[in-house]
This record gives structure tokens, C-alpha cells and sequence, in this order.
């Protein structure tokens, strides 16, 4: 009699430990479920109160965490345009000093020292001329950034070391048009006037594909450029250059320096 007891209690024992660890885990999923969802508002929230360093972490947090493809991607583009906000702003980062103007001082010699540029320094400070005083602490990038060029998927991904900042929708070369290899940036224009076959074609004419911003790459010819033709984007269009929108370009063209590896796979 002892002996069925004994019997019924290790079975009723053992069906209430798996009761416990199926509860848990379904439990702990959903958990993790709700869990993310709260902090996901909770790095929303952040965003707004403009303590951006918090939801920056918050965001990458979840980013681990999810393995919803979709709340993946919403995350990733929510916290690369938080990753640009940071950068143009005063915000001091690990990858930022601060420097404190001294006479002689102008954004191109700071810009040089850092190995930065001047329109960066001037989106990080909300500066609105290249007028700078003795005395004014201004922040600077430290940062190296690095550019990665997917031909196949027409995205332009802007890294600083290992970590994407943020990723673009570019246009690239018709039938492999593109050059496949590693770069440099040599040298960099506002208003490019196109020098096309036979005619040059002046900026800000709707003729000129070269658009408001170039960057011209270590390979004659060839560059990152804006474009006329934002309907291209996303294609395998151009005459072997790498287009972007305006807007993209311009932020771009901030964000480098000269020297800038661009490394462009197929």
C-alpha cells in the first residue's frame, strides 16, 4: 500500500515539475514579448524627453533580443535615424571631444586636427556661419568612419568601425558598370558641374545627374553622387557612380572626409 502511495506521489511529483518548466517556458516567451514591447515605448519615450543616449541603448537592447524579422527592421531604422540626431548634435558621445576655440583658431584648422569636417562641426554645434570665438566649446568627431557599398542590394551602409550607423538606398551601375574593390575618397564638391560628352551641364540644371554633392572616389570617373532622378534608387541604373538623394548626399557629404575608405562588394 506504502509502495503505490510512494508510486503515485513521484508520478504526481514529476508531472507537476514538467507543468512547471512548460510553464515557463511559454511564460517566458511571452513574457519576453511583452517585455519588449514595453521597452520599445519605453525607448520611444526616451527619444522624446530628448535622452537620446538612453533610448540609443535601449534601442540596441532590443535589437539583441527580437527575433521578429519585422520588429527587427522597425527597430534598425528607428535607431540609425536616432544614431544621425546624436551625431548632429551637441551631445557628447565616446566618439566626440570637446574642443575649446583658442585665437587662430578656425572650423577648417580644427576640422584638420580632428580629422573631421567643417560641415560636421557646424551640424554638431547648430552653427549657422563658420564665425567661432575664443572660449566656445564646440564638439568634434573622432570618429572613423567607413563606407560599404552592397551592389547587389543598392544599399550604402555608413560605418563607424564595426558599428552601421545608418544605412542608405543608393542607385549603382547598369550591367556591373560599378567598380568592385576598396577605395578612397580624393576629393569632394559642392554644386558639381557635369562634365558631359560634348556639353557641360551647369548646377542646378535638371540636366545635371550629378546633382548637389560629389564625392569623387579613387577611381577616375567615378564617385557617390545626388541625383535629378530620385525614382531610380533602389536600381541598377547609372553609368557606374553611386547615387543618393539629396537629402542623403548632403548628410553624407557632412559625415566624410577626405581619406575616407569606401569599400564597394558585389
Amino acid at each position: 500500500m506504502k509502495k503505490n502511495i510512494y508510486l503515485i506521489l513521484a508520478i504526481v511529483a514529476v508531472v507537476f515539475i514538467v507543468w512547471l518548466v512548460i510553464n515557463a517556458i511559454v511564460g517566458g516567451k511571452a513574457d519576453t514579448g511583452r517585455s519588449l514591447t514595453a521597452l520599445y515605448s519605453d525607448a520611444k519615450a526616451l527619444e522624446a524627453e530628448e535622452s537620446y543616449l538612453n533610448a540609443q541603448a535601449l534601442y540596441s537592447d532590443i535589437l539583441e533580443k527580437t527575433q521578429d524579422e519585422e520588429f527587427t527592421e522597425k527597430i534598425r531604422g528607428d535607431l540609425e535615424n536616432l544614431n544621425t540626431k546624436i551625431l548632429f548634435s551637441p551631445l557628447a558621445t565616446k566618439d566626440s571631444a570637446i574642443h575649446t576655440v583658442i585665437k587662430g583658431d578656425t572650423l577648417g584648422k580644427i576640422a584638420k586636427k580632428f580629422n573631421t569636417t567643417v560641415g560636421l562641426i557646424m551640424r554638431s554645434n547648430n552653427l549657422k556661419s563658420d564665425i567661432i570665438r575664443p572660449g566656445q566649446r564646440l564638439k568634434v568627431s573622432k570618429a572613423v568612419y567607413k563606407v560599404l557599398v552592397d551592389y547587389s542590394d543598392n544599399i550604402l551602409f555608413l560605418k563607424s568601425g564595426d558599428e552601421v550607423i545608418k544605412r542608405y538606398v543608393v542607385a549603382t551601375g547598369l550591367s556591373n558598370l560599378t567598380p568592385i574593390g576598396a577605395f578612397k575618397i580624393i576629393n569632394k564638391l559642392k554644386d558639381p558641374v557635369w562634365y558631359k560628352a560634348g556639353a557641360i551641364v551647369p548646377s542646378g540644371s535638371p540636366e545635371n545627374i550629378l546633382g548637389s554633392r560629389w564625392l569623387g572616389i579613387s577611381v577616375a570617373g567615378y564617385g557617390i553622387h545626388g541625383t535629378t532622378e530620385p525614382e531610380t534608387l533602389g536600381s541598377h541604373v547609372t553609368a557606374g557612380c553611386v547615387r543618393m538623394s539629396r537629402d542623403d548626399v548632403e548628410e553624407l557629404y557632412d559625415i566624410l572626409p577626405i581619406g575616407t575608405e569606401v569599400v564597394i562588394v558585389d
